[in-house]
């Protein structure tokens, strides 16, 4: 069973905040199974965009987890708008969370592209 969307994000941003940086709900979609999009911002205007994984990372071992990828890694913040303004239409119940942080690592679990059986 995976962790409802809106405690999902509740932990993530809590955790982001013990560690000392920045975090904010920019946008909240549906609370119980949203899709959450994830805005890293660094200090020198550039964003990184984690989406959520594709489904075909994930094994029934993994089904309670949520994994991210990275959609557009160091892009200015006018192409991750656009990548999302896109993704808004064709889900409109999706979250936006921003980090102001560093290194996200900890926090934002990636999927292992070697599991891809594409």
């Amino acid at each position: 069973m995976r962790l409802r969307t809106d405690i999902f994000v509740s932990a993530l941003v809590r955790r982001v905040f013990a560690r000392g940086d920045f975090a904010a709900v920019e946008k909240k979609g549906a609370e119980a199974a949203g899709a959450i999009f994830i805005r890293q911002h660094f200090r020198d205007g550039l964003e990184t965009l984690y989406a959520p994984a594709p489904q075909s990372f994930f094994d029934e071992e993994d089904s309670g987890m949520r994994l991210f990828e990275i959609r557009l890694e160091k892009a200015e913040a006018e192409k991750v708008r656009e990548l999302l303004d896109r993704e808004r239409k064709f889900d409109p119940d999706l979250w936006i969370v921003e980090l102001e942080a560093d290194d996200v690592a900890e926090i934002v679990p990636l999927a292992d592209e070697r599991k891809n059986p594409l």
